[in-house]
């Protein structure tokens, strides 16, 4: 079938769609079975064979020409477990700086993330938004004397938009293991089933996977990890838009705290935002809608 519409429509008109068929097979499928116990009896009586099986030809052909029944698509199935435990504010930076050279990306940047907070990094395009996010995350350090510092309890899952925390030389089942060193094996095999990764697929090198596979498993990883601080950097890019509204669903009903860079209006409506950090200052603003068209321009 070929929709040409936008995708929230495309959904409601394939329901409809599909629902019109279920109603067509349950009639055809009634009325074949009439048609083969009426055959049943006429076949019984010598004189009324042709007519018995021009019955069963029928039924046949009635359903034959209906459309085959539509299988559900498969999607990722994602739910972020209750976060560890923590202090009052896991997470605190005091003067983060970065340079490349001689170009400064920004400096002196200072923030506190508290328990379930939820923050959106906003700017443009070079403004350091990732940047911010690798240096919260200890992927990358801070030039001059500012620095990360960690409350009680702090436990970080980092989510990179270049799949940076996946060794493309190593497989699907070789990446989650050492993600997850205390899981159990059968744990994990569960959990990748549930991201869609089973089978021959658990030994495929990581570097082989499309863009989409590539999301799925570093949110696998994630998800594993119990973090109480989510740092998410496009968590949306390359996804199918079945497992995109898994993802959402999952952000809606996470209780810890996350820190989000995105271009995606709809994961920022899932966030349900309480602040924003607008780069490169750094400077902190109470979330206002006003905010979104920045979302999107970004």
């Amino acid at each position: 079938d070929v929709y040409n519409m936008g995708y929230k429509k495309y959904l409601d008109a394939r329901a409809t769609d599909e629902a019109r068929r279920r109603r067509e097979r349950a009639n055809a499928e009634k009325k074949a079975s009439a048609l083969h116990k009426q055959a049943a009896k006429l076949g019984a009586k010598a004189t009324k064979a042709a007519a018995a099986k021009q019955m069963l030809a029928r039924a046949d052909r009635m359903m034959n020409e209906l459309d085959e029944v539509r299988v559900s698509d498969r999607v990722a199935s994602i739910k972020f477990p209750e976060p560890a435990a923590c202090g009052k504010t896991p997470m605190f930076a005091k003067g983060l700086t970065k340079m490349y050279g001689s170009l400064e990306v920004f400096a002196g940047v200072d923030l506190a993330i508290d328990k379930g907070s939820r923050v959106v990094v906003l700017g443009t395009n070079g403004a350091g938004k990732t940047t911010l996010l690798k240096l919260l995350a200890g992927v990358e350090r801070t030039d001059g004397e500012g620095g990360i510092v960690s409350g009680h309890g702090l436990r970080i899952g980092y989510f990179a938009q270049e799949h940076d925390n996946i060794d493309p030389d190593k497989t699907v089942w070789e990446n989650t293991i050492e993600a997850c060193p205390d899981a159990g094996q059968q744990d994990l095999r569960g959990l990748l089933g549930a991201f869609m990764f089973s089978g021959h697929k658990l030994q495929q090198p990581a570097g082989t996977l499309s863009g989409g596979e590539k999301t799925r498993l570093s949110l696998a990883s994630l998800v594993s990890s119990r973090a109480n601080v989510l740092l998410l950097d496009e968590p949306t890019n390359n996804l199918d838009p079945q497992s995109r509204e898994q993802v959402l669903d999952a952000l809606k009903t996470y209780t810890g705290a996350v820190v989000l860079v995105t271009h995606d209006p709809g994961a920022v409506k899932a966030l349900e935002p309480e602040r924003v950090i607008i780069m490169p200052d750094g400077d902190e603003d109470l979330w206002s809608d006003e905010y979104m068209e920045i979302v999107e321009l970004a």
